[in-house]
């Protein structure tokens, strides 16, 4: 008597089919239907548990000497142009870069990333900033006077002819000296007789990439912000003047008060793009990579599209698995939704993992478990078997192969 009874296989139920003794007793009914064997793409997925939220919260220490006038409120956004604080009531505008300002911007001709960065700011604004020298143009950098030694003897007496000749040979070794200094580029030299037994020096500086050269044109573009911002209109910018930050940030919370020092931190920030951070295993990490795309399901069972953003070159061990427990890197997930009214939550990303493109499949339950081993399909036409070798399992789908086994095949499975 053949009799067939059913057993789990992966996420599905299986049938299996062996041959024992007759009984009276019936067996209970075993509902099945038919489907096609179908093709497909078939992936797994790794399901990961992340924390929604603003990223990692980085203080923010008050540039220059002063007292805390003015401080935003926790959860504030501020963008590019708007005061962070304020110092001797005099507010302190966030510019966007990569490198706080850490000098006093004030000599026409100075070269550098933290001008570059003023410049670049100022634009953005919409101020006209002039034009900017290219990387590679020579600028004359501002000139200063020094002490020079003073005239003594017989050249004091010199006539006018021996004044010109003199001349003469002063300029000759200056043109000669220009250019050497010219073809040696950054650094390069050169020295005019001053009033008063002093001398102007004048340094010839080319121009790198990432530099900004502050010029007349942006000198002038500084005042008209320094007006519009109600600073002190000077031209120059000092150290302090603006809080220089990667770009928009959320105030996270306010760690000082009104009448503190400024030279402290006041405040902490994160970006304003809600992101979630997962742990990853390293082994899990080292397959994930940015730009790939995920599923994020936060509380509710709603569920939006995301993006791998960044993942953390640094491996940290987890305290709370003791010591072994497995390490792990940060990984960073963007949304596609604002995810308004969320602003905290575990939440569940899922990750394609392995995928077998363009394979014949069929439902788990569709699968035979043969007493003798291996699997097969029983066909709706006649009930005959046909066996196959499986491969990947994936959401209620298995991959089949085997002879006979073509698209659109009718077998029969569990219901």
């Amino acid at each position: 008597m053949l009799i067939l009874t059913m057993s789990v296989i992966g996420a599905g139920v299986a049938w299996s089919v062996h041959r024992g003794p007759s009984t009276s007793a019936a067996a209970p009914p075993v509902t099945v239907e038919t489907v096609a064997v179908v093709r497909t793409d078939l992936a797994t997925t790794v399901s990961l548990t992340g924390t929604l939220g603003y990223g990692r919260a980085e203080p923010v220490k008050g540039g220059r000497s002063g007292t805390v006038t003015w401080l935003p409120s926790a959860g504030a956004t501020i963008t590019r142009g708007k005061q962070l604080y304020r110092v001797d009531d005099q507010p302190v505008p966030l510019f966007y870069g990569g490198m706080p300002l850490y000098r006093d911007l004030a000599e026409p001709g100075t070269v550098g990333r933290d001008v570059r960065i003023v410049a670049t700011n100022l634009k953005a604004l919409g101020y006209e900033i002039g034009h900017q020298p290219a990387p590679g143009e020579k600028v004359t950098r501002p000139a200063k006077a020094g002490p020079t030694a003073p005239a003594s003897g017989p050249q004091q007496a010199a006539g006018p002819q021996q004044a010109a000749s003199g001349q003469g040979e002063a300029a000759s070794g200056q043109e000669r000296a220009g250019a050497g200094q010219a073809a040696s580029g950054q650094g390069a030299a050169t020295s005019t007789p001053a009033a008063g037994g002093t001398a102007a020096t004048s340094t010839r500086v080319v121009v790198r990439k990432g530099d900004g050269v502050l010029t007349g044109s942006l000198m002038r573009a500084i005042k008209r912000w320094q007006q519009d911002a109600e600073l002190p209109v000077t031209g120059r910018i000092g150290v302090g003047d603006v809080a220089v930050l990667p770009g928009a940030v959320r105030v996270d919370a306010v760690t000082a008060l009104r009448g503190d020092a400024a030279e402290t931190p006041l405040v902490t920030v994160t970006p304003t793009t809600k992101v979630i951070t997962v742990l990853a295993k390293a082994a899990e990490a080292g397959a994930i990579r940015r730009g790939d795309q995920v599923t994020v399901t936060l509380p509710g069972d709603k569920t939006v599209d995301g993006t791998i953003s960044a993942i953390g070159s640094t491996i940290t061990q987890d305290d709370d698995a003791g010591p072994t427990g497995e390490p792990t890197r940060a990984v960073t997930v963007t949304v596609d939704d604002d995810l308004a009214g969320i602003d905290a939550a575990d939440v569940q990303v899922d990750l394609v993992g392995e995928t077998r493109p363009d394979v014949l499949a069929v439902p788990v339950g569709a699968l035979v478990a043969l007493s003798e081993g291996g699997y097969a399909l029983q066909l709706a036409d006649g009930g005959r078997f046909v066996a196959v070798t499986t491969g990947m399992f994936a959401k209620g789908m298995v991959e089949v192969t085997g002879d006979g086994v073509t698209e659109d095949l009718k077998v029969v499975t569990t219901s």
